[in-house]
């Protein structure tokens, strides 16, 4: 079975994030052949979201798996 190369699409958004425990995570999302950031949060069933180059506390260029049910908002840079 042959895989699609668009499946593995690289298009990178920063993105800051608020958990239900009060924390606040910077990081990188690829959103790949998606056409939005909210696309990764509201278009798929995987229930964690991929973050790069992650700052939070004492972590920074550290890549984090969140679970969506975890997040209380998300705010795309431009």
């Amino acid at each position: 079975m042959e895989e699609s190369h668009d499946a593995y699409k690289r298009e990178y958004r920063k993105v800051t994030i608020r958990t239900i425990d009060g924390s606040t995570i910077l990081g990188k999302v690829n959103i790949g052949i998606k056409d939005r950031v909210s696309d990764i949060f509201t278009k798929t069933e995987n229930p964690f979201i991929v973050l790069f180059d992650v700052e939070h506390k004492d972590i920074a260029g550290k890549v984090l798996f969140v679970n969506r049910n975890n997040i209380v908002w998300v705010e795309p840079e431009d």
